[in-house]
């Protein structure tokens, strides 16, 4: 509370610009240590809007006007606010609060660690076990002849931003990991990600070698040889280094690199060409203009669409889960996948392939895994990249917000294939900036362990169950083809599309344009309760009859009714 300079501002005026508002809202401003909350005037509604300050990514002010002083607040979910306060001073005065308030500079000032739901301690510590890491490898047949769990990071002794629990090819001893971490950067040597059953093939994820212009090590030349052994069906593994060869070819002057094909015999190298965390912050800055425009000319929206690169980056990071999936699904060939650190790039493109390769992972719970698995466990760095605590800014890059943007562009390819909706994406999205969680705070399972986050905050992913059926998508059947096995999206530009839900806000206020899924949803609402009121009417008083159905025999007479909406066979009239 020593950050806050104006507690309370009466006769301030908000204005929403993310909804469509047009005309600003009178009421109270009230700043506590967690939340930005403004409170209108109005005796009937008193409508109330909390902004947390961790989503606030800036706060402008703006010239002083006849009527007060105005400041500009830009969120991480892409709102934006715009309030007038009519004193100076004291618009001044809310403008260095929020400026400190939206800045924590220790992990102790977050949300997540003042947040207390209605929750006994034992309930919190079992949130924390509602997924189960070992559980999902088990899925998958490991550990089993080829592929094993190794000790050989317990307590983090070799990567200390890889998880203590991995699996490795059952040839690999803890001397052969050692000396193989020794020639990767950051100690992260190659671990299994993801094992196919099917064609026994597996994806695998590391860090760049410290190769240099002529730098070797056997150890980690016989580590990728074990690896290729641990697929009886291939005599070769594919290393994907997912940065363009250019950016990989200039870290050899650095003593870094890539894999020198003369080295290692079994591998057959290739450079996917995804852009460094600098581009991608650059380029989503501009997708964020655009999507703040007010009726922009179809010039002017196509022109920013083109000039912020974005989708172009989003076809990148797809194009390299197509590839490593056709490695494993249609080849049978495993896959070693890194970028330079092998905690960004090489976490989109795992989890993407995986997506790809796994229908579990298209499920709730699935995706819910596939993070914690390829993005907590190994070590991405949430913090820095989200701008949890007050930072340096070039470490803050919208990394994981691409990787949803991948999995929303797939399930507009296939509407049937994912059991969640756009609205389980976006909520994602906020909980991983909004700190309000500990699931995604620091940089690595041992800064979580020894911050004691199980202890002191709680996670979300119980919580987000509970709203299950809100995230529901109603199109998903997991027993229809588009469900299982693998995915084979078009990724010819045509097929990409910008994330309105997302990134356009300012459109909110007006009469929406209605998705099928969320029609769909509409539709199954009130046929459960057209179904409930039947059956009571339908209920055989005692000594009674039952009564005749008044909607008559033709009204379950399609099976596929909900498909014949969809078609246009039962399309509703626009409403006035």
């Amino acid at each position: 509370m020593e950050h806050i300079r104006a507690p309370k501002v009466e006769n301030a005026r908000l204005l929403d610009r993310s909804s469509g508002q047009r005309k600003a809202s009178i009421g109270t401003l009230y700043l506590s240590a967690t939340h930005t909350i403004f409170v209108e005037n109005h005796p009937e509604t008193r409508k109330e809007t909390w902004v947390l300050h961790s989503m606030l990514s800036s706060v402008e002010r703006l010239p002083t006007i006849p009527t007060g002083s105005q400041l500009i607040l830009h969120c991480k979910d892409f709102r934006v606010f715009q309030i007038l306060i009519p004193q100076e001073r004291d618009c001044l005065d809310v403008h260095t609060s929020l400026l400190r308030l939206s800045r924590p500079e220790k992990y102790s000032e977050l949300y997540c660690l003042s947040f207390n739901p209605n929750v006994n301690k034992v309930e919190r510590e079992e949130s924390w076990n509602f997924i189960d890491l070992t559980a999902d490898f088990k899925r998958m047949g490991v550990p089993n002849n080829l592929w094993v769990a190794t000790a050989a990071n317990s307590e983090y002794r070799v990567c200390d931003t890889y998880p203590s629990k991995l699996f490795v090819p059952k040839a690999a001893t803890t001397a052969l990991i050692v000396g193989s971490s020794r020639f990767r950067s950051r100690g992260r040597f190659p671990a299994l990600s993801y094992f196919h059953q099917d064609t026994l093939a597996a994806v695998c994820r590391c860090s760049q070698p410290l190769s240099g212009f002529s730098g070797r090590s056997q150890d980690d030349e016989m580590m990728l040889q074990v690896m290729m052994k641990s697929n009886p069906g291939s005599d070769y593994i594919y290393v994907v280094d997912t940065r363009p060869k250019l950016n990989a070819m200039a870290n050899r002057a650095a003593g870094k690199g890539y894999e020198n094909e003369d080295h290692y015999t079994n591998i057959k190298l290739h450079f996917i060409g995804i852009e460094n965390i600098h581009v991608m912050r650059s380029s989503q800055q501009k997708i964020i203009d655009v999507g703040e425009m007010r009726s922009p000319s179809m010039t002017d929206f196509l022109y920013g669409l083109e000039n912020s690169g974005w989708l172009k980056h989003i076809k990148a990071i797809l194009d390299a889960g197509i590839f490593i999936a056709k490695a494993v699904a249609d080849e049978g060939v495993s896959v070693l996948v890194h970028c330079s650190d092998g905690w960004d790039r090489t976490a989109q493109a795992c989890s993407v392939a995986s997506i790809l390769l796994d229908p579990y992972y298209r499920t709730i719970k699935g995706l819910m895994v596939l993070l914690e698995k390829d993005w907590v466990s190994f070590g991405h760095k949430f913090s820095h990249r989200y701008a949890h605590l007050d930072g340096d800014p070039k470490e803050v890059s919208p990394v994981i917000d691409q990787f949803l943007e991948c999995v929303w562009q797939l399930s507009e390819q296939f509407p049937c294939a994912f059991e969640f909706n756009e609205r389980f994406l976006i909520a994602l999205h906020t909980h991983i900036y909004s700190c309000q969680y500990g699931n995604f705070l620091s940089n690595s399972q041992k800064e979580r362990r020894d911050m004691r986050l199980h202890e002191q905050s709680h996670s979300l992913w119980p919580e987000l169950w509970k709203e299950k059926a809100e995230y529901t998508n109603p199109l998903y059947k997991d027993e229809l083809s588009q469900s299982q096995g693998v995915l084979r999206p078009n990724t010819t530009p045509y097929c990409f599309k910008m994330w309105k839900g997302l990134y356009n806000h300012m459109e909110k206020s007006m009469p929406p344009c209605q998705s099928p899924t969320h029609f769909l949803s509409a539709v199954r609402g009130e046929a459960q309760q057209l179904k409930e009121g039947l059956t009571n009417h339908q209920e055989v008083p005692p000594g009674g009859t039952a009564h005749h159905n008044p909607l008559g025999s033709k009204q379950d007479s399609s099976p596929n009714r909900e498909a014949n909406v969809m078609g246009g066979k039962e399309c509703p009239e626009e409403e006035d």
